[in-house]
């Protein structure tokens, strides 16, 4: 494992690479919701490389990595979407949003966001949605103190 970094190297974002798979996974398997779906496990399940392919491959995917120094602290994913509503405009839908948990309310959830919104604009989206579960009450919370607005019901059916 690699040393932590002083907190005040600052955070850089960028797409993240094959080599940040294993730090990903272990975010998103680090919460309540995680751990339940994920399988933070070494070596990992292959399905995770090739999800990663495929996202890599995909020029309207961008999984993008928060990182202190050499150290993945906080993920997240942009779908972009195109659609006939809005004039024919794109949207992008943003999932998977972790950060790491010494890492949490110190903003870099904010910044992720902020890198998020700004990227969404430079790709032409109309819209950014992000969506949470309901049983994650502070990521709604969290999601409104930005602007967002729960404008919309989302519904999932498990296949």
């Amino acid at each position: 494992m690699e040393p932590e970094p002083p907190p005040e190297t600052p955070v850089t974002f960028r797409r993240a690479r094959a080599e940040d798979v294993p730090a990903i996974v272990h975010l998103l398997a680090d919460d309540p919701l995680g751990r339940t779906r994920e399988r933070d496990e070494s070596p990992l399940p292959a399905s995770y490389a090739t999800a990663f392919a495929a996202i890599d491959a995909d020029a309207n995917q961008e999984l993008v990595v928060a990182c202190r120094g050499p150290r993945v602290v906080g993920v997240l994913q942009l779908t972009y979407l195109p659609s006939l509503t809005y004039q024919g405009s794109w949207r992008a839908q943003i999932e998977g949003v972790r950060v790491d948990g010494a890492e949490r309310s110190r903003g870099l959830g904010r910044a992720l966001f902020e890198w998020a919104i700004a990227r969404s604009r430079e790709r032409g989206c109309a819209l950014l949605q992000p969506t949470t579960d309901k049983t994650r009450p502070d990521a709604r919370r969290f999601y409104e103190g930005l602007g967002f607005v729960a404008s919309h019901e989302g519904m999932k059916l498990r296949l």
